[in-house]
């Protein structure tokens, strides 16, 4: 565990969040939202943009409390349910990195959470596993198309348009992470990513595009 430079709470966690009707949001047809769809509430989409500047919202979504996380290092836009059995927890951003990936703290116990996983790993909630929801990221036309009656969050009038880790991707060697590499493929390569129990399955992107579908038992 290593400092990420800023410290905590330096990268601002949303609290209250404000949404847009979809049909007043500006934003590129191929913008990458994280997007949650819960019975019983309209679906909601989180723009990558504004997430690279927060990393955490605090949400609540038909009555779930949640935390749509998002981890720039890593690409990783992962979404929890904030109920564990000692109640309700709120998240906010560490400053610190593991392998480098966020580390979420709560304000609850202040233990702190690896983003990745979901899982506690220092402090009194140590082992307690967050349960994920499922989301999608996706090309905001694609949810606009979808769910023309959805909600997106709102800027606050706030301008996101700096990309705070521009030249990330093609780095040689991901920020700060100081373990070896694994030489499979290259560190920054996406991959859609498919765990449960011990089984973890990554699938590159790349052979993604030129299949479309790839069929799998696991």
């Amino acid at each position: 565990i290593i400092s990420g430079g800023p410290g905590r709470d330096g990268i601002p966690a949303i609290d209250d969040p404000q949404f847009l009707r979809v049909s007043d949001a500006d934003l590129a047809a191929r913008e990458p939202v994280v997007t949650i769809e819960i019975d019983g509430a309209e679906p909601r989409a989180y723009p990558i943009r504004y997430l690279t500047w927060h990393e955490i919202v605090n949400d609540e979504v038909a009555g779930i409390p949640i935390a749509v996380t998002f981890c720039p290092l890593c690409n990783s836009g992962i979404t929890f349910d904030r109920r564990v059995a000692q109640g309700v927890l709120s998240f906010g951003v560490s400053g610190k990195l593991r392998n480098s990936d966020m580390i979420m703290y709560d304000r609850e116990t202040e233990s702190w959470w690896q983003q990745f996983t979901g899982e506690a790993i220092v402090g009194d909630m140590t082992g307690t596993q967050l349960k994920m929801i499922p989301a999608q990221m996706v090309a905001w036309k694609d949810f606009k198309a979808a769910f023309p009656d959805g909600r997106v969050l709102s800027t606050n009038g706030r301008n996101y348009g700096r990309n705070p880790y521009a030249g990330y991707d093609s780095s040689a060697r991901p920020f700060l992470f100081l373990d070896t590499p694994d030489p499979r493929l290259a560190s920054t390569d996406r991959v859609l990513g498919y765990f449960s129990g011990d089984t973890a399955i990554a699938y590159p992107l790349s052979i993604l595009a030129e299949e479309n579908v790839i069929e799998d038992a696991i």
